[in-house]
């Protein structure tokens, strides 16, 4: 298991090559793939929008094996994608969650525009229940400033929702942190 510590240093690192265009890591090859069949062992988990211009295993210059992603519009933490945060930390070993949102995120855009009492159908206007909390927090702020709130709230929100996750932050095995990712630069910049 990596530190939490030693885990989001590599992750800022990862990124400072991702920014400056120097990626190091070759994604994937045969012998990856081969040292990965008996199981995984990802250092971090990522919960990421899944907007298709946001991929993190690029953003932090990982290959396969090392991130353990989980992607949803808003990067919102519903039961499904809760449990399988759990999955990573109580199986995996886990040690980092980054809840990691992202400019111009259309989920957020879309939460905003609705407004209360919208319907958008019923899947989708579940999906946006999750991001009010951020856009009560922050009224009448830019889109960029309800995605960032989104994401400090959600990684706060982890565990009061979760006696798995509240566990492993009391023993010192997990950290939760928040991030936000510029699309332009592809600089990610982290809440702790």
């Amino acid at each position: 298991m990596t530190q939490p510590a030693n885990a989001l240093q590599r992750l800022k690192i990862g990124n400072a090559r991702y920014v400056a265009n120097t990626r190091a890591t070759d994604p994937t090859d045969s012998a990856r793939r081969e040292s990965l069949v008996e199981g995984q062992s990802p250092y971090a988990v990522i919960l990421s929008c899944a907007d298709s211009r946001v991929v993190p295993e690029l953003v932090f210059d990982t290959g396969e094996g090392e991130l353990f992603v989980v992607r949803v519009a808003g990067n919102v933490a519903n039961t499904s994608t809760l449990a399988t945060i759990e999955y990573a930390v109580a199986n995996l070993g886990t040690g980092l969650i980054v809840v990691m949102g992202h400019e111009g995120c259309g989920a957020v855009q879309a939460a905003i525009s609705s407004g209360p009492g919208s319907d958008n159908g019923h899947n989708l206007n579940h999906l946006l229940m999750h991001l009010t909390p951020a856009i009560a927090a922050v009224p009448h702020a830019s889109v960029e400033a309800v995605v960032r709130k989104n994401a400090e709230l959600t990684a706060g929100e982890l565990t009061n929702r979760s006696a798995i996750l509240r566990e492993a932050v009391a023993d010192d095995r997990l950290q939760i942190v928040a991030a936000y990712y510029e699309l332009g630069s592809g600089k990610v910049s982290f809440a702790c």
